[in-house]
């Protein structure tokens, strides 16, 4: 994937927003644990960044998804990693089946103002006993009449506590878990929806995550995406544009966290020399940096096959499982170079060290995604 001037526009102005509007905020976020969602979805929403591969008939800008990529990578320049899944959800995880499957009514009601930023999103399919595992959702959306009625509940919810809808996954029927699934937009204020609990988490601390309970929410069933049935199709092709932006997100944290880890050991002195005058240091910061500009080729690779049409759910499996990965084993070596300063909250590394733990559990586990990929090995043609 060559990036153009366009792109590499995109990123500039992005990070130049983060800058001004988002950085000096996150560590009073932080320790508020949650941020402003309204707020500063609308200052993204105003400048175009919420809709970037959204139809423009609906407010977005209707570029491909090498866009959202630069742009997820661009979001790694955030200094916590609470606020970019938070937009990330906004963007690529509860509104493309929307864009893609709506009915016109449906996207003009939810989809033109989650672009705009008037509207925060959030997508429920995890639950209490269902995460990785989406076929065994539990939650139901019984017919009566024009509307469904939905009892259950959801959680891990990221944005729940201040979204104004959802993309929730629902059993529609008694039929075959994964053909008796179909996705719904449900608006938060609806009578029978109650916010259980703000989930306290080791990191991620500015992103708001929620259990949700359903108790006789009534909608009606025309804000049903798409087809009935369909529901687990869809989530599958929107999982494959969820992975790709999280391998891609990736790569700016990781950056930023060995260019840090180097500036701070080429300052620290130890026994007459700075800690990085050390090969074994210098040589560990080579090999996570080539370990990263991996991840980057993958996740390009990748995009470039998602561009051609085709079905990436072996390659942004594998990205998301490196990400992971790498988002685990990066921090801890760096951290184990800034010594005691490593071990302390507010340090940078630590931050990354605790916020990218989630990436091989959220969006499917580490184990699922190598089952994805071991699946498809085993069914690759012979001359392949």
């Amino acid at each position: 994937m060559q990036l153009t001037h366009e792109h590499e526009e995109l990123k500039r102005n992005l990070k130049r927003f983060i800058d001004t509007e988002i950085n000096p905020h996150v560590d009073e976020w932080e320790a508020a644990e949650i941020f402003p969602a309204h707020e500063v979805f609308k200052k993204l929403g105003s400048l175009g960044y919420l809709g970037l591969t959204k139809p423009e008939a609906y407010g977005g800008a209707g570029l491909d998804y090498s866009y959202a990529v630069v742009m997820a990578e661009a979001l790694g320049h955030i200094q916590c990693g609470g606020l970019p899944m938070a937009i990330g959800v906004q963007t690529d995880m509860a509104t493309p089946a929307l864009a893609r499957f709506g009915s016109d009514a449906l996207r003009q009601e939810f989809l033109a103002p989650a672009i705009a930023g008037d509207m925060v999103a959030c997508i429920g399919v995890s639950e209490p006993g269902a995460g990785s595992d989406v076929a065994s959702v539990k939650t139901t959306a019984r017919k009566d009449g024009d509307d469904y009625i939905i009892n259950g509940g959801k959680m891990w919810i990221t944005n729940s506590l201040q979204a104004d809808w959802m993309c929730l996954l629902a059993n529609t029927s008694e039929g075959p878990a994964h053909k008796n699934k179909s996705l719904i937009v449900v608006p938060m204020n609806t009578p029978g929806i109650t916010v259980a609990k703000k989930i306290r988490k080791i990191g991620m601390m500015s992103s708001d995550t929620g259990l949700i309970h359903f108790d006789d929410v009534r909608v009606p069933q025309r804000n049903r995406i798409g087809e009935e049935g369909l529901g687990f199709t869809y989530q599958m092709q929107q999982f494959q544009e969820e992975r790709l932006w999280a391998a891609a997100n990736a790569i700016q944290s990781l950056t930023n966290c060995i260019e840090q880890t180097i500036a701070y050991t080429g300052e620290r002195m130890a026994f007459g020399k700075s800690i990085l005058d050390n090969q074994t240091v210098h040589f560990k910061m080579a090999e996570l940096k080539t370990e990263v500009e991996s991840l980057r080729a993958l996740t390009y690779m990748a995009t470039e096959y998602y561009l051609a049409g085709q079905d990436v759910t072996e390659w942004a499996s594998m990205a998301k499982l490196k990400a992971g990965r790498l988002l685990r084993t990066v921090p801890d070596s760096c951290l184990q170079y800034w010594g005691g300063m490593g071990f302390t909250w507010d340090n940078p590394v630590s931050r990354l060290y605790r916020d990218g733990r989630l990436a091989s559990i959220g969006g499917g586990a580490d184990e699922v995604m190598l089952g994805i990929i071991s699946k498809h090995m085993h069914t690759l043609p012979k001359n392949r």
